[in-house]
């Protein structure tokens, strides 16, 4: 069967699914057995099981959970709001206010998870009920969680930037170093849209407190000193290398479970209602990715990735003119698959492509993970999506018209390194000499 045809129906098949209710992870789940059982000769219940097993069965996946439950005990004790509260006097006189905060914290807690689930789940357990009691826009306020939540990816560590360096054979250290100035620009085009949509609809942000000395609000942030110490502490010992990322975040657990109990906010009966969050959050994500894993062993099996790679390859094209057809490939790929696989699956025949265009391969590392992280928030297998629908009870479709404004600061952020690829570049250059 020709491959655009197979690729078509297994995509009406998934949209149909979601349409009628079914569970996302048994959705993508079906449309891989349907993939497997009509369209390969291979066996779908042995790949079934082994995608299970394989996508959830890792250590470094035992961080989501954990980190995860670091956000559950911050939003049911005390801390989310005085962290909340130590901020606002500083953010009082930025348009957009307390609304920075979801861009910020992503930011940081990018930083040390390395994951766009765990970034998206954490901080939007701890930023929306907050916004939203205090009068933001939910809508803005969710838009840029979707998508300010895929940072965990671009600023190292990252398990896909490792991914990517493995399968170019590119320095791993480099390509964490390249992150560094596309990460602040990404969240610097974030942060300017909530300030331009902010100046835009003033009767939707709450107003300004009166200005308050410099003083006062050294003060009043003293409620961010003991949470901002955890956070700086994991930051430094993941960054140094005396701690894995699965091993910060179990600190990050013990020191916020420290903190509430040092403040007097933690009491048995937040604490288990915490863990019992973490769980069912943490269960509904490696569920889908089970589900996604054995999608994308279907996709790797009936070869549509490859297929549209070697396609591109066969039109000699000019290499914007590649970089562009690369571009349209990877958002069509990111409709069904997740970041590494889009890369493991078409790293084969698009990396050769790259180098003979003159391209550095450290900069379309970057390139591919801003294109991964539009993957995140794309319907209808956009992971980040998935992670706001079952957090706020909102459709995934709405959740996906939410963030459209910062998916176009993802592409405005991709065709800047584009044009001006020392973005990328500068940073592990200074560091570590160019490369010869």
């Amino acid at each position: 069967m020709d491959t655009v045809l197979m690729g078509g129906m297994l995509l009406a098949i998934m949209l149909v699914l979601l349409a009628g209710g079914v569970w996302i992870a048994m959705t993508l789940a079906i449309v891989g057995w349907i993939g497997q059982a009509f369209f390969t000769s291979t066996l779908p219940g042995k790949n079934l099981f082994s995608a299970f097993w394989e996508s959830n069965a890792s250590w470094e996946l035992a961080a989501l959970p954990l980190f995860i439950w670091m956000g559950e005990i911050l939003f049911r004790t005390k801390l989310s709001e005085e962290m909340f509260e130590g901020l606002r006097p500083w953010l009082n006189r930025v348009p957009g206010r307390l609304m920075h905060t979801t861009i910020l914290g992503c930011g940081v807690f990018g930083s040390v998870s390395g994951s766009s689930a765990a970034t998206c789940a954490t901080i939007a357990k701890v930023a929306l009920p907050e916004l939203k009691r205090r009068g933001y826009n939910e809508q803005l306020a969710i838009g840029s969680l979707a998508t300010a939540g895929t940072l965990g990816i671009l600023i190292p560590p990252s398990i896909t930037m490792v991914v990517y360096a493995v399968a170019a054979d590119a320095s791993i250290i480099r390509i964490f170093l390249a992150g560094f100035l596309p990460g602040l620009l990404l969240m610097l085009l974030f942060s300017g849209y909530i300030g331009w949509w902010s100046l835009k609809h003033p009767d939707q942000v709450p107003p300004a407190d009166p200005p308050s000395s410099f003083m006062t609000k050294l003060r009043t942030s003293g409620s961010l000193i003991p949470v901002g110490l955890l956070i700086v502490f994991i930051v430094w010992v993941l960054v140094a290398g005396w701690a894995t990322a699965t091993e910060c975040a179990a600190f990050g657990v013990l020191g916020s479970l420290a903190i509430a109990a040092w403040g007097r906010s933690l009491t048995w009966t937040n604490f288990s209602e915490g863990l019992m969050g973490a769980t069912r959050t943490s269960c509904m994500i490696m569920f889908i990715l089970a589900g996604a894993a054995f999608l994308t062993k279907t996709m790797a099996f009936t070869g549509i990735p490859r297929e549209l790679a070697e396609w591109v390859n066969s039109m000699h094209l000019s290499p914007y003119a590649l970089i562009g057809a690369l571009v349209l490939i990877y958002l069509v790929l990111g409709t069904a698959l997740d970041g590494i696989s889009m890369i493991v699956l078409t790293s084969a025949v698009v990396l050769p492509m790259i180098q003979k265009a003159g391209f550095d391969l450290i900069w379309f590392g970057i390139f591919i993970i801003l294109l991964v992280e539009i993957a995140e928030v794309t319907p209808p297998v956009g992971f980040n999506l998935f992670v706001l629908q079952n957090m706020t009870g909102k459709d995934s479709n709405r959740i996906a018209r939410a963030a459209l404004p910062f998916f176009a600061c993802l592409v405005v952020c991709i065709a800047l390194i584009t044009l001006f690829p020392q973005i990328v570049t500068i940073v592990p250059d200074l560091v570590m000499g160019k490369e010869q």
